[in-house]
């Protein structure tokens, strides 16, 4: 499902125009990118948890010449699903 896809379907079960759902979308898209930016967590109750987690600097391999490469330690987002979210997925 694409963003458009999620914004017209939020449309309908709102009862409000797609262009109000897009906006409304875009900022909780921002706010959940701000807030992780931040170190903050995102938490929607039944839904899932929005976090950041530190991934250690380590060596790899370049996959088409074989040479060894520095990876830098960096911040990645994850998202862990809630029981209401696992629940539903496997139904």
């Amino acid at each position: 499902m694409t963003k458009e896809e999620i914004a017209q379907k939020m449309a309908y079960d709102a009862g409000i125009s797609k262009r109000q759902a897009v906006i409304a979308l875009q900022s909780f898209m921002d706010n959940v990118a701000d807030s992780l930016k931040q170190g903050k967590k995102v938490s929607l109750v039944g839904f899932g948890v929005f976090v950041v987690s530190r991934r250690k600097a380590r060596v790899g391999r370049h996959p088409r010449t074989g040479t060894r490469i520095n990876i830098p330690a960096m911040k990645v987002p994850h998202f862990r699903a809630g029981k209401s979210l696992k629940k539903a997925v496997r139904k």
